[in-house]
C-alpha cells in the first residue's frame, strides 16, 4: 500500500497546533530526530542509512534494532512548514527501503 504523505503532513501540522494550544514552549531552533520503523525483516538498513547520510542526515539504530533514528546535522528553525519539508525527505527515503515514518522529536540539543 502506498504511503499517505498528505495524512502525515496533516498530522505534523495538527501536532504543532496541539502543542501551541496546550501552551507548550517550542524552541526557535533545534536539531530534530525523525524515527523510521522497520516495516519488515526485509527493510534495507544499510542502503537506507547511506541514502539518508547522502542527503545530510546522521543515522543510528535504536537498541532493539527496529527503529532508525535520523537526525539533522544542523539545527532547524522550528515551524511546521520547515519540519514537514525535512520530514518528507526522510520519509520518502525510508518508505523506499521498507521503513514507516514513526514521528519526530526536537528540543534535546
Amino acid at each position: 500500500m502506498a504511503h499517505d504523505f498528505e495524512a502525515q503532513k496533516r498530522e505534523t501540522f495538527d501536532s504543532f497546533a496541539e502543542m501551541k494550544k496546550g501552551g507548550a514552549t517550542l524552541p526557535q531552533m533545534s536539531l530534530v530526530e525523525f524515527y523510521l520503523l522497520a516495516e519488515s525483516d526485509e527493510a534495507n538498513w544499510k542502503v537506507c542509512e547511506k541514502a539518508l547520510q547522502a542527503k545530510g542526515f546522521s543515522t543510528q539504530r535504536d537498541q532493539d534494532e527496529d527503529t532508525l533514528i535520523v537526525t539533522t546535522k544542523t539545527p532547524l528553525r522550528i515551524t511546521p512548514e520547515i519540519l514537514w519539508e525535512e520530514e518528507r525527505k526522510v520519509s520518502e527515503i525510508g518508505v523506499a527501503y521498507d521503513f514507516l515514518p514513526d514521528g519526530w522529536e526536537f528540543g534535546f540539543d
